[in-house]
């Protein structure tokens, strides 16, 4: 293993190590709430982080050939996933959403597979052939199912990254406009049509307005920020945790991370996460990477950097609130899971490619 790659480990535990002790910071109050002990939420993203470490380490020894060989079939099962998500008794339904399988020993989030999915697909796909009609449709299918769920934050990443994936394989600047464009007219169509989301963009652009209602996660949001102010209020002692920040350790964490160690600490972590895209880049700096490989390895660095812009994007009052988790730090085992999984594959990619001469 190359320094790089050592370095990139050891970045990935220290993230992921930071966000669990935030995660047991912001859990405590609404773990006692909910199940009368302190300390669920902790020690369930504890067996999670766990079991994701065994998987990275076990994902790094497995070549890409074989992500490369069953692409179409991982995509079929996951399509399936989807579609099994959505079937009462079989899908967990929590919150009016359908987008959780139960399991024996938890959930899985089927989207958060679907995410590593669809980026190694793409990658195979685009890599045989540029084609914008098949890039197209096997978008459509996941799309229509993950709006039935409903989970509009995690379209907007799985769109994003397949944009982002098809102008890496060399689509076209003109095409690639059009599909924004296009992208762009059915989020926009879609939010208006739906009334609790265009609550929800109405609460964005006028957040005075409700605040006892529609407005008062983004209030709490932004106190948490402020409350924050350089140096944070202390570790332990966040106000917003005691309830008043709805999903204080998943999607909103970093909002109980900035009021506790404040702008400075916050632009740490954000140091980290930026720290992390760094050494992947030199990981295969000079390494010779096959099409599929460079799609695949760039299309994963793509989602991950996505979905960590819209999560502090929300958090900071951005982009609208659309629950999206963070990687390594929320509170959610699927989504910590597959981002050790995706991790996993740039190490493997990393390590099998071969020098350039």
């Amino acid at each position: 293993m190359s320094s790089s790659a050592k370095f990139f480990l050891g970045l990935i535990a220290l993230l992921s190590l930071t966000g669990l002790f935030f995660v047991f910071e912001a859990s405590t109050v609404e773990s006692f709430k909910l199940f009368g002990h302190q300390y669920y939420f902790f020690r369930q993203q504890a067996v999670w982080l766990l079991l994701s470490f065994f998987t990275l380490l076990l994902v790094s020894k497995i070549k890409v050939s074989f992500f490369e060989k069953y692409a179409l079939h991982f995509y079929v099962l996951a399509i399936l996933l989807l579609v099994l998500t959505l079937i009462p008794g079989i899908g967990l339904k929590l919150n009016g959403a359908r987008r959780w399988i139960a399991l024996p020993f938890g959930t899985l989030q089927t989207v958060e597979l679907f995410k590593f999915v669809l980026i190694n697909f793409y990658a195979y796909l685009l890599s045989k052939k540029m084609d914008l009609k098949s890039f197209l449709f096997f978008l459509l299918w996941p799309a229509i199912l993950i709006l039935l769920q409903p989970d509009f934050g995690s379209l907007m990443i799985i769109a994003a990254s397949s944009i982002i994936i098809y102008f890496l394989a060399g689509g076209e600047v003109k095409l690639l406009s059009l599909l924004l464009g296009g992208g762009f007219f059915l989020a926009l169509l879609v939010v208006l049509l739906s009334p609790y989301r265009r609550d929800r963009l109405m609460t964005f652009l006028n957040p005075e307005q409700n605040t006892l209602s529609e407005s008062y996660h983004v209030r709490q949001i932004t106190l948490a920020l402020g409350g924050g102010s350089w140096f944070g209020r202390g570790i332990g002692n966040s106000q917003q945790k005691y309830s008043y920040v709805p999903e204080a350790s998943s999607d909103s964490i970093f909002a109980i991370v900035a009021e506790e160690v404040g702008f400075l600490g916050a632009s740490l972590i954000i140091l980290l996460f930026v720290l992390y895209f760094v050494l992947a880049n030199a990981m295969v700096r000079h390494k010779n990477l096959s099409n599929y490989e460079y799609l695949l390895y760039y299309g994963i660095l793509a989602w991950l950097a996505v979905q960590i812009l819209f999560n502090l994007s929300a958090v900071v009052v951005l982009l609208p609130l659309s629950g999206m988790p963070l990687p390594f730090f929320s509170q959610g085992g699927s989504s910590l899971l597959m981002a050790f999984v995706a991790s996993g594959v740039l190490l493997s990619i990393a390590s099998h490619a071969k020098i350039k001469k």
